[in-house]
């Protein structure tokens, strides 16, 4: 238990975040998560400073194939940026206030608006591998069960104990996506919907399927949500993405199977054009910052 409260302390953020601040000139106000086969991102940095997760003081270590375990920083589009190639999830045995580590230290570094991306299974039927989808909601199943990054105390210097999540994802940056998308011709492939997270790392079953697509989930993955909260407690801008790299298995006379070699590949082939649409909002980001 001594590991879980010690975990998202404000000292020990706080250490994290002054040991990067004292080791980069880049104060970033846009932090990038990277998911599954999309690390790419952090390639488009201008002047990168790369730091090893394993360097860090208190980080965790990506242990995912498709993972870099890279912490970057540098300009995109003449905004200063943090990105993280890789990121941690429940299913790698960490308390889930260390998976969100990350976000209370980009906030103590001085960062607004998280832009997160991650590779999950479509549930939708409409929806076609390869397909992005802008997480407009989610179902947390994990926090169903008491699995919630904000469990245990409350530290006030963070955020309240209450937060409101029914404005999670900025309505603003899913209209400013909407018409990036719309200008750069991707709207053949963009979707809007509901992203639901499990635990892993076990692909879901046929029933798990058919029930969360009831439930009113369009896709379905191992992450993000438990780092949005986290952005939202500590008051960031969230905006999330995912490529649908699969579709989820709802019939039980189908021969598909799902596989992470085939989520890395279908990752491949759309990397470019998610990495256009998100340094195109980057660019304009200042826009929005400039009204508040």
């Amino acid at each position: 238990m001594s590991e879980l409260m010690s975990s998202d302390s404000y000292e020990e953020c706080r250490t994290t975040a002054d040991w990067l601040m004292s080791n980069t000139q880049v104060r970033p106000i846009v932090g990038i998560v990277c998911g599954s086969g999309m690390g790419g991102l952090a390639e488009m940095l201008k002047d990168p400073q790369v730091f090893k997760y394993s360097d860090i003081p208190n980080f965790p270590r990506s242990t995912v194939h498709g993972h870099a375990g890279r912490l970057v920083f540098g300009t995109l589009k003449g905004k200063p940026c943090v990105c993280m190639q890789g990121r941690f999830h429940l299913y790698e045995g960490y308390p889930i206030q260390k998976i969100t580590l990350p976000m209370r230290v980009f906030k103590l570094m001085g960062v607004e608006t998280m832009i997160l991306t991650n590779a999950a299974g479509g549930l939708n039927q409409d929806y076609k591998v390869g397909d992005v989808m802008i997480i407009k909601d989610h179902i947390n199943m994990p926090g169903f069960a008491g699995i919630n990054p904000l469990a245990g105390p409350n530290d006030d210097r963070f955020g309240v104990r209450f937060p409101c999540m029914s404005d999670a994802y900025d309505r603003e940056l899913r209209q400013l996506a909407t018409d990036v998308a719309t200008e750069l011709g991707y709207n053949d492939f963009l979707q809007e919907g509901v992203y639901c997270v499990l635990g892993g790392p076990s692909f879901e079953t046929i029933a798990e399927c058919r029930m969360l697509h009831r439930l009113g989930a369009d896709a379905v993955g191992m992450s993000t949500v438990h780092e949005v909260i986290v952005a939202r407690h500590a008051g960031m801008r969230c905006f999330a993405l995912s490529l649908i790299t699969n579709k989820s298995v709802m019939d039980y006379d189908s021969q598909e199977k799902a596989n992470h070699q085939e989520v890395l590949e279908a990752g491949r082939q759309r990397a470019e054009q998610l990495e256009k649409l998100v340094t195109t909002m980057v660019a304009r980001l200042e826009h929005n910052n400039n009204k508040d």
